[in-house]
Formats: structure tokens, C-alpha cells, sequence
């Protein structure tokens, strides 16, 4: 499995597990669950924060957070 830093711009997912409990309940306050489904779509340079479209809005997740979401890579739907 890979964790969401891992994923480049356009990629599709589904969060399957996050490993840091603080940062897990930032984001079920937020709802994002495990089994949610995502888009990344951007990526600052030098390990800045990466953006994903989830639940038709845009969240920001620092790079060092993202290592700590497991997640799955989705086939893109035709």
C-alpha cells in the first residue's frame, strides 16, 4: 500500500488508514473517514503541503501528515 504523499497530481484514492491518532481525529472532525475517496489535485514543491478534492472540497494536508495516510490508488473511472 502507499500513503498519500506517495500519490502525483491527478491520481485517485481511498484513505484506508491513518496512523497518527491526533491527526485522525483533526480529520473525522473534518469527515474524512477511512474509506473516503479523493483526487489529489495540487503539490507545492520542496515538500510543501498537498491538496486533495474530498467530499466536493479542497483540503490542504502538510507533507509530513500525508506519510501518515495509508491509502489505496484508484483506477481512473471512464
Amino acid at each position: 500500500m502507499q500513503n498519500l504523499a506517495e500519490l502525483s497530481i491527478g491520481s485517485k484514492g481511498e484513505m484506508v488508514q491513518i496512523f497518527d491518532n491526533s491527526l485522525e481525529q483533526k480529520l473525522l472532525e473534518m469527515g474524512c473517514t477511512p474509506g473516503e475517496k479523493f483526487e489529489v489535485v495540487r503539490k507545492a514543491p520542496f515538500g510543501g503541503p498537498i491538496a486533495i478534492l474530498i467530499s466536493s472540497y479542497i483540503l490542504s494536508v502538510r507533507s509530513e501528515d500525508a506519510c501518515s495516510i495509508e491509502v489505496i490508488l484508484l483506477e481512473d473511472e471512464c
